[in-house]
């Protein structure tokens, strides 16, 4: 044998040691899920859901930092199908991101095996099937990351640890709904509120009296934010996204799409059963639902009138968003629970400002990013990126900065270097609230207010204490701003949480890039990759 052959034959070996050597110490928890419709009545009326194993929501991920994930996704459905990790960052690994952009869908009959990594996080998150209108027909379920034993958390261990997922639903199938869509119209207010998969007081938390639990909420709906309070309780934040937060008490607390938080409940009231409610905010007509925290030693059904929350307040809001503040001397995943730098310390490189519309392109209905409204190709683009395949997408296709001509339809990708640091400003001149997520980080909101954002609103950043989450708000006429460290080489979507407008366009994908092609800043194409499109004839690696 050659000493040039031998060489190349070491070399695979010791990068193939060295990337099992990253996942090694870590444990492994196996999924296998089977993906089925099924009839779900949460509104008392029989609709079509997405069951994951018979379930509506899905089974819950209780894992703990570090841990490997391997999910074994069965499609029985009629149709494609993908299922996307909401605010798990896949570090180094944008191809588990399960979102179009990212991975070819799971074909009818057919099956993929997700590898994710909670890699360095804690916190309460959840997963939902990200295709077309899917996300109305269920399919979602809570993932909870705990913190490694010997890394303490700010607060005692709770009694239990309680999963709520809440939203608005509709009575129309999925289906109907893309309809309404594909022909130009908006949707209508949803039909109703659920909790947990059920409607109006069908669903029940039990609790002894004198203990504290934790619950975990996050608003899985597709149109509009939410308010969360428990009848004659207080709530404790102690997390979001993540982040450990100052704990401060609310009565009640808005979540908006696609935002996850937790709080800390003790039933320290007398031992009757009483309201837990969700309602709807900033809608022309409140929409409410509830369900029942039951003490233990309780004879007494709940009754009487639902205790009332906040509807249109928009100044109360802004008030209690920027109330939430990240808790600087708590622990985190790793020992250094801050990491290496204070977020407030360094000067942004670049300044993105991105402003969301709703035109009308060819008589339809559609929204835009920058004044880009974004389709997607037949090809996904980390796919094509991979495969250097043309003819799928343009670096640059979206500007930093919001511009004033017509709005047109594209597939924009946003060029990035790796390492750098970013701020981003969502500029918001439309009447509607709007939640903005970014796969594959965690950013820090340093900054909200009215009206239209200029360099002198940095005076009023907060530079000190601000969370890193991964889902943000930006008000009716105003702005959000964030910042963001680029340490995460992928192709990562940032769209709206509000399924209709991503659906109809209001998306694009940020593609961070390194120079270096090292496996260390981005691991290799999965073996089991699915090909689709353009890269249906390439091969993904033998090993």
């Amino acid at each position: 044998m050659s000493n040039v052959h031998y060489s190349s034959i070491l070399t695979i070996i010791l990068v193939l040691v060295a990337l099992q050597s990253v996942h090694a110490d870590n444990p492994y928890r196996y999924y296998t899920w089977k993906i089925t419709y099924g009839d779900i009545y949460p509104l008392g009326v029989k609709q079509q859901g997405i069951l994951i194993n018979g379930q509506f929501p899905g089974p819950q991920i209780d894992c703990v930092t570090n841990d490997n994930l391997i999910i074994s996704v069965y499609n029985y459905l009629n149709e494609p199908f993908l299922i996307s990790w909401n605010g798990i960052q896949q570090r180094r690994n944008s191809w588990q991101d399960g979102v179009y952009g990212t991975t070819c869908p799971i074909p009818p009959r057919k099956n993929f095996t997700y590898t994710l990594q909670a890699k360095d996080q804690i916190g309460s998150f959840f997963y939902f099937p990200s295709l077309g209108m899917h996300k109305a027909a269920g399919g979602y379920g809570a993932i909870r990351v705990y913190s490694r034993p010997r890394i303490p958390v700010p607060f005692a261990p709770p009694a239990h640890d309680f999963t709520v997922l809440a939203g608005d639903l509709y009575k129309r199938s999925h289906r109907q709904l893309k309809y309404i869509l594909d022909s130009g119209h908006s949707l209508p207010l949803p039909d109703g509120l659920i909790i947990n998969g059920r409607g109006w007081n069908g669903y029940t938390f039990t609790v002894d009296q004198g203990k504290t639990y934790r619950f975990r909420i996050s608003n899985v709906g597709i149109a509009t934010s939410i308010n969360f309070r428990i009848q004659g309780h207080t709530m404790k934040l102690v997390e979001v996204e993540g982040s450990h937060t100052l704990q401060t008490t609310y009565t009640s607390l808005d979540i908006h799409l696609g935002q996850s938080y937790s709080v800390l409940v003790t039933a320290n009231q007398a031992p009757n059963d009483y309201y837990v409610v969700v309602s709807s905010r900033f809608t022309r007509r409140v929409l409410t639902t509830t369900a029942v925290l039951h003490y233990s030693n309780s004879w007494t059904k709940v009754s009487g009138p639902i205790p009332g929350g906040p509807t249109t307040q928009i100044t109360w809001s802004i008030y209690q968003a920027r109330s939430i503040r990240w808790n600087l001397t708590a622990s985190g995943p790793r020992p250094n629970p801050q990491g290496s730098y204070h977020y407030g310390l360094i000067k942004p490189t670049r300044t993105i400002m991105l402003a969301n519309s709703a035109p009308y392109i060819n008589g339809k209905q559609r929204y835009a990013v920058n004044s880009v409204s974004y389709v997607d190709p037949d090809t996904p683009l980390k796919l094509a990126d991979y495969f250097n395949i043309g003819g799928v997408y343009n670096l640059g296709s979206i500007s930093d900065q919001p511009y004033n001509g017509n709005a047109y339809i594209g597939t924009p990708v946003m060029a990035a270097n790796f390492r750098s640091y970013v701020e981003i400003i969502f500029q918001n001149w439309e009447n509607s609230v709007q939640s903005w997520h970014i796969d594959g980080y965690s950013f820090f909101v340093v900054g909200m207010n009215g009206g239209q954002w200029t360099p002198a609103s940095r005076s009023h950043y907060n530079l000190r204490d601000t969370v890193a989450r991964c889902t943000t708000q930006v008000y009716p006429k105003s702005w959000t701003a964030i910042y963001m460290a680029l340490d995460n080489v992928g192709m990562w979507n940032i769209r709206s949480e509000d399924w209709s407008r991503r659906y109809l366009g209001q998306q694009f994908y940020l593609r961070v890039y390194s120079p270096a092609h090292s496996w260390r800043d981005e691991l290799p194409i999965p073996k089991n990759a699915l090909l689709c499109g353009k890269a249906r004839h390439h091969h993904t690696r033998p090993l």
